[in-house]
């Protein structure tokens, strides 16, 4: 049997939180004050998934383990759908337009289309389109 969870907490140290909630906000983001102090935020992406955005030295409390440094090495890549190949491009351009930088080049297999970016501390964000009924088209 499979473990199914009911919602998503995405965990990522920050640099500087005022700066990343202004880079998300910028990109259409809102947060939940409740969640919200100097240390960290609660960024929501949607009902039941969310970025917690934390403070490097605050981020440092829930892991002994050194934070990597995102701007050398990935640590993960935060794939969300979008509903339409122009959303996709819609919320990539924004991020690059907030001071995000460039990832890699567009995929673009039809049925399925993403883009990619960094955000300001260099997490790799994905935004991408899959077309269900072209996808299995494809497979039959």
């Amino acid at each position: 049997m499979a473990t199914q969870a009911n919602m998503i907490f995405v965990n990522l140290p920050v640099k500087d939180l005022n700066k990343s909630i202004d880079f998300f906000t910028k990109m259409g983001f809102e947060f939940n004050p409740q969640y919200t102090d100097e240390n960290a935020t609660c960024m929501i992406i949607s009902e039941h998934i969310f970025a917690m955005l934390l403070v490097e030295d605050f981020f440092k409390t829930f892991t002994d383990k050194e934070i990597a440094d995102s701007t050398k090495s990935a640590e993960v890549i935060v794939a969300l759908s979008a509903e339409s190949r122009e959303r996709v491009d819609e919320l990539v351009d924004k991020a690059l337009a907030a001071g995000g930088s460039f990832s890699k080049e567009p995929l673009d297999h039809g049925f399925m289309y993403s883009r990619s970016f960094q955000d300001l501390d260099g997490h790799l964000w994905e935004f991408m389109y899959m077309d269900e009924s072209a996808a299995q088209a494809q497979q039959g």
